[in-house]
C-alpha cells in the first residue's frame, strides 16, 4: 500500500512538503493503518496464554513489523536514505512525523520488554507489572507521541482552531495548508525523556522478576 501510494504520489522519491491525497486514498491508508494493528493484537492474543503474554506478543510483533517496513521500503524503493530521513509514522489521531531513526529506537525498546516479560513468565510463572512500571511505560510512550506530534500540531493550530480542523468548510483549507509544512528540527530532548522512562519500565521489569534468578 505504502509503495503504491508514494508511486502515485511521489513518483521521483517521497519527500517534504507533502502533497494533497485524493480523500479515499486517505481513507484507504488510515483502514489499512488501523487493520494493521488489529492483525498486530491478533497475533498477541493467539500467541499469549495469559493477558501479559498477549501484550509481550503484540508489542513483540509491532516491532518487528516495524523494522521490517523500513527494510523493505528500502530493499524496494531506495528509501529511506539514511537514519535521518524524515518520514510520515502514523495518522492516527493525528500525524505523527519524525526521522527513521526514533521510531526503529522505540522499537528495539519495545523487543526489550516483550523478551523480558516473555523470559519471566517462562522462568517465573507470571510477570510483575506493578503501577509504577505501568506508570513508566505510559508516561515514555505518551512523550514520545508528543515528540513526533508537537512541531506538526503546532504549526496546524497557528492557522485553525480546533473547531475548523474537524469542520467539513474547512478541509480543503486545511488540507492546502498542509502541504506548506516541512519539517527541519525533530524534539530529540522530549524524545530522550520518552525513552528513558521506557528504559526505567524495562529494567524494573527485569530488576523486579529476572535478577534474582539470573544471580541464583
Amino acid at each position: 500500500m505504502v509503495v503504491y501510494i508514494r508511486a502515485l504520489y511521489y513518483p521521483e522519491g517521497f519527500k517534504f512538503p507533502m502533497k494533497i491525497i485524493d480523500e479515499r486514498i486517505l481513507l484507504t491508508e488510515f483502514f489499512r493503518e488501523l487493520a494493521t494493528l488489529i492483525m498486530l493484537m491478533s497475533i498477541g492474543m493467539f500467541a499469549g496464554r495469559k493477558a501479559i503474554e498477549r501484550f509481550a506478543f503484540f508489542i513483540f510483533s509491532f516491532a518487528i513489523w516495524d523494522i521490517f517496513y523500513y527494510v523493505f521500503l528500502k530493499i524496494i524503493l531506495g528509501w529511506p536514505e539514511s537514519f535521518m530521513t524524515w518520514d510520515i509514522l502514523f495518522f492516527i489521531p493525528t500525524t505523527w512525523i519524525g526521522p527513521v531513526i526514533a521510531p526503529v529506537i522505540n522499537s528495539l525498546m519495545m523487543i526489550a520488554l516483550s523478551i523480558a516479560i516473555i523470559f519471566s513468565v517462562e522462568k517465573t510463572g507470571k510477570a510483575k507489572m506493578g503501577i509504577r512500571i505501568w506508570t513508566l511505560l505510559i508516561a515514555g510512550s505518551l512523550v514520545v507521541i508528543l515528540s513526533y506530534t508537537i512541531d506538526y500540531s503546532r504549526f496546524i493550530l497557528e492557522r485553525f482552531t480546533f473547531g475548523e480542523l474537524f469542520s467539513a468548510t474547512y478541509n480543503k483549507n486545511v488540507m492546502e495548508y498542509v502541504t506548506k509544512y516541512i519539517p527541519v528540527n525533530f524534539n530529540w530532548l522530549i524524545f530522550a525523556v520518552g525513552a528513558l522512562l521506557h528504559a526505567a519500565g524495562i529494567y524494573m521489569v527485569y530488576n523486579l522478576n529476572l535478577r534474582k534468578k539470573v544471580l541464583t
